[in-house]
């Protein structure tokens, strides 16, 4: 994933990967290569979700310390 990427746009690209998977859309040929798109679509979603939580986390952490 490049760093242009941004979570929305995996999301999508995912959803999209299932959907031709449950469609019958991908051939045999392009199956490996779909799989292995969508098993680092899911890595970077976790990745971004754990950044996300953690940020959130620590912003909550610091306004409790404040009040």
């Amino acid at each position: 994933m490049s760093d242009k990427e941004n979570y929305e746009e995996a999301y999508n690209e995912l959803n999209q990967i299932v959907n031709d998977l449950e469609e019958g859309e991908i051939s045999v040929d392009e199956l490996s290569e779909k799989v292995k798109r969508a098993t680092k679509l899911i890595e970077f979603c976790q990745e971004k979700l754990a950044s996300t939580e953690e940020d959130v986390n620590n912003i909550l952490q610091d306004m409790k310390e404040k009040q």
